[in-house]
């Protein structure tokens, strides 16, 4: 997303205008229509106070990078660092595409519910690209069902040592 397309949309979402947000910033409305249009070019300091003043932040995320494993002839995708996803997709109701989920194409699944979202995640982590791992699956409800998931031998240990390095150690 472009620097025009990031400001455009925090203002439209707070329901401003330009008026209203260029005051709330310290700007000018027709600096602000500039940086909107892409004729200008806000520093990093402006684009913050820009964002704040429409009521969100600017934040730094790592980006999601993957590492194959091969097991069986099978390419297995396993993330760097466990995804997250925001609590409206984590707790949504997917209908996962057809080459995840050939045997009962246009299912609806429940992610709220436990055992359901179990389901999602074992097929997602059997079946998936990294692609369908960073649309479905949440790292801290992974860490919460590994234990129950019915995965194949390859996947789990594919995934294992990433799961095990950020999961709290019992207490003894």
């Amino acid at each position: 997303m472009h620097t025009a397309e990031l400001l455009t949309t925090a203002r439209r979402a707070a329901e401003l205008s330009q008026q209203e947000l260029a005051r709330r910033a310290g700007t000018s409305r027709p600096t602000l229509s500039a940086y909107e249009r892409g004729k200008k070019s806000p520093t990093v300091d402006t684009v913050i106070r820009l964002l704040a003043g429409a009521g969100f932040t600017l934040a730094l995320e790592p980006q999601l990078l993957f590492h194959e494993h091969t097991s069986s002839g099978r390419s297995i995708s396993v993330p760097a660092s466990l995804p997250r996803l925001p609590l409206s997709k984590a707790f949504a109701t997917v209908v996962l595409p057809i080459e995840l989920n050939w045997s009962e194409p246009e299912r609806r699944f429940d992610l709220a519910a436990r055992a359901e979202r179990a389901r999602v995640y074992e097929i997602v982590l059997r079946e998936g690209t990294s692609e369908h791992i960073a649309e479905y699956i949440d790292g801290a409800l992974l860490i919460d069902l590994w234990d129950e998931l019915v995965l194949p031998r390859g996947v789990r240990a594919a995934w294992a040592p990433l799961i095990e390095s950020v999961r709290p150690v019992p207490a003894s």
